[in-house]
């Protein structure tokens, strides 16, 4: 897992709940090189990771959301999406922003139930 890149707890546990921060493409301490897809299937196998070191799976994700540089990277963002959660469909949101760390093109946080 890679270390975070600011003042947070990547995972946090709260009773029944886990909340994943939002994750970029870092591995080994860089950002990936690829484009947005890349760098979510990056994001997601860090928050896959994150998960699991807590006893949770990608099937125990309720809710996502996803902060893209470019609102144009919408259909290709959903097609890593899909490819990573399969037939689960967490609720999401989905939005556009100015910048995000490390000048990343998306970022994914995650809420996850293990009751």
């Amino acid at each position: 897992m890679s270390k975070p890149v600011g003042p947070y707890t990547p995972v946090m546990r709260a009773g029944d709940w886990l909340v994943v921060s939002g994750q970029v493409g870092i591995h080994d301490g860089q950002l990936v090189s690829g484009g947005m897809q890349a760098e979510l299937r990056q994001a997601l196998a860090n928050l896959k990771a994150l998960l699991e070191s807590q006893g949770a799976s990608i099937t125990d994700v309720v809710k996502t959301t996803v902060y893209l540089r470019h609102i144009d990277d919408y259909a290709s963002m959903n097609e890593a999406y899909i490819e990573f959660f399969g037939d689960h469909r967490p609720a999401r949101a989905a939005v556009a922003v100015a910048g995000l760390p490390l000048h990343a093109l998306v970022e994914v946080e995650a809420w996850a139930f293990m009751g």
